[in-house]
């Protein structure tokens, strides 16, 4: 089954319809994209920001259970909101937390990584994909850690390496080994 039909049935599982999402985006465009992609899910955005403080001020009021933040916003970045949040403290610092940026290099990987984010996506995004991320966090259940100053989930969400997936030094050192295995056998016929 492909991995948006996987998605899908997991989907089917999770009640989206009562989630409590802020969209936090300063391209009113973006934003509406989000929002429309969210409601083809049968969540209803409640709440939807232009930046990350008018989104502090929000979620100082109510209890979230999922966040879509931009990367990047003019003044306080998504970056910098997610530290705020987790930080900020029952019950918001627990939300999940997907962040989404048009260009996303390594850096930014690991920023939204080290800030506390669950997932980083690019936009634009598919629908499926979206959703599949959703998923994903709603599956999520790495402890969240304190560590110097970070807090957030666990950074380690990798057990092992993908299934079916080869590291290539593991190939260079079998292709080393069979080298000298046939070397060997070589110089035993001899």
């Amino acid at each position: 089954m492909s991995s948006v039909g996987e998605a899908l049935r997991e989907s089917a599982i999770i009640n989206l319809a009562g989630a409590v999402t802020m969209v936090v985006d300063d391209s009113p465009f973006s934003a509406e994209i989000t929002t429309t992609a969210l409601s083809g899910f049968g969540i209803r955005t409640r709440h939807s920001c232009r930046s990350a403080p008018e989104a502090m001020a929000i979620l100082t009021e109510i209890e979230a259970d999922l966040l879509v933040v931009d990367c990047e916003m003019p003044g306080m970045d998504g970056f910098e909101l997610v530290e705020w949040l987790r930080r900020s403290g029952p019950p918001n610092a627990f939300v999940p937390v997907i962040m989404t940026a048009a260009h996303i290099r390594r850096s930014m990987v690991d920023r939204a990584r080290n800030c506390g984010a669950n997932f980083i996506v690019t936009k634009p995004f598919s629908a499926s994909s979206l959703l599949e991320r959703i998923v994903w966090v709603a599956r999520d259940n790495r402890p969240f850690l304190e560590v110097g100053d970070y807090f957030g989930p666990d950074r380690r969400f990798r057990e092992g390496e993908p299934p079916g997936k080869e590291r290539r030094a593991d190939n260079i050192r079998r292709a080393e080994f069979e080298a000298q295995k046939a070397a060997l056998a070589e110089e035993a016929g001899q």
